[in-house]
């Protein structure tokens, strides 16, 4: 069953697959793979495409789907295409295989984080397009490099950009996480990260010679980082690679029509809502930092978390309820009613 289509097999899930068989992981992804499959998903759905090089070898591709009203702001639907590395003797199958076992597991490094959401997005869009929908507002999808090394060479630069500035984005939606029960998680900000590089000099040579003052010697201690470094002695330094003190949090309140329209579309499919601080750091703390409001949603309940983990992978029919859901979600958040920054 690890075959590109199995007979039978949904169009979507057969993308999904194809997707994942893209070696997109970290430290030497194949970003330009990646571009070329969007490029092509663009020229099958008639969607406009803009490939955005925020720094040299690192693009952000852009789809479009433009609204009925270019006077309102935008809805956002991001994702990345990079993929933490993997230990390979650990899988039970190829993790860029894209096997799918008898009972309809699909096995594949970015089967959770994120390529199944970046399908699922596709998807919704492609099956709205077909029934001859249109929304007042315009909704972009974007797919960028980095993240899973902080965004810095991706969403971080991107957001500083005039090509983001003109898509003029009032609300995103980015990634979540599973939910083993029931309920779908749904996280309105996350944890600040302080990434901290600490630089340490000693005396040099071999081991064997059991030198005093090494550098190595000098990083086994404890305490605050500041009494860690004077402690140490002279020659220890620290600086932050990434250090954010102010999170930024989006609104969950009813009153608020972005909320109202996400949460009430999931009302509307008896979805249960948990709605969590996320417990690490995605590029949704770029957006907000600018002032786009933004949800980390990933639809998969029912769902043990396993993104980074040996044997990554995701349920079929959990993936294609995804497409639903997102089926949903979208006419919801496009039809937002003018807003009175808008009027």
């Amino acid at each position: 069953m690890a075959s590109e289509g199995s007979e039978g097999e949904h169009p979507s899930v057969t993308l999904f697959r194809q997707y994942l068989r893209i070696r997109t992981l970290q430290p030497e992804p194949d970003y330009g793979a990646a571009v070329a499959f969007f490029e092509e998903r663009a020229l099958q759905l008639g969607l406009g495409c803009q490939k955005v090089e925020v720094a040299p070898g690192y693009v952000v591709t852009v789809l479009t789907w433009p609204g009925t009203n270019p006077k309102l702001s935008s809805v956002l639907l991001n994702s990345h295409t990079d993929v933490v590395p993997v230990f390979q003797e650990y899988w039970s199958h190829d993790p860029f295989e894209a096997f799918k076992d008898a009972d309809g597991y699909i096995y594949g490094r970015g089967a959770q984080d994120m390529k199944c959401v970046s399908i699922q997005y596709l998807e919704a869009v492609r099956r709205l397009k077909a029934e001859g929908h249109h929304f007042p507002r315009t909704i972009h999808l974007t797919f960028v490099p980095d993240e899973e090394i902080g965004g810095h060479q991706g969403m971080e630069l991107f957001v500083k950009r005039p090509e983001f500035q003109a898509l003029r984005a009032g609300f995103a939606l980015d990634e979540g996480l599973a939910n083993p029960t029931d309920a779908f998680t749904v996280f309105y900000s996350e944890r600040s990260p302080w990434w901290v590089r600490v630089t340490s000099t000693g005396k040099p040579g071999h081991a064997s010679r059991f030198i005093e003052d090494t550098a190595a010697e000098k990083l086994a201690f404890e305490g605050q980082l500041q009494d860690w470094c004077q402690a140490a002695g002279e020659g220890v330094t620290f600086e932050f690679a990434q250090k954010w003190t102010e999170p930024q949090v989006t609104s969950t309140d009813d009153s608020d029509p972005w909320w109202a329209a996400f949460s009430g579309a999931c009302k509307a499919m008896n979805l249960t809502l948990e709605p969590e601080i996320f417990p690490a750091a995605t590029d949704s703390r770029y957006l907000r930092a600018v002032g786009v409001p933004a949800l980390g949603f990933s639809p998969m309940n029912r769902t043990p978390i396993l993104l980074h983990d040996h044997d990554e992978r995701l349920h079929e029919a959990v993936f294609l309820r995804g497409v639903d859901i997102y089926t949903q979600l979208l006419p919801a958040l496009a039809s937002v009613p003018i807003l009175p920054s808008e009027s």
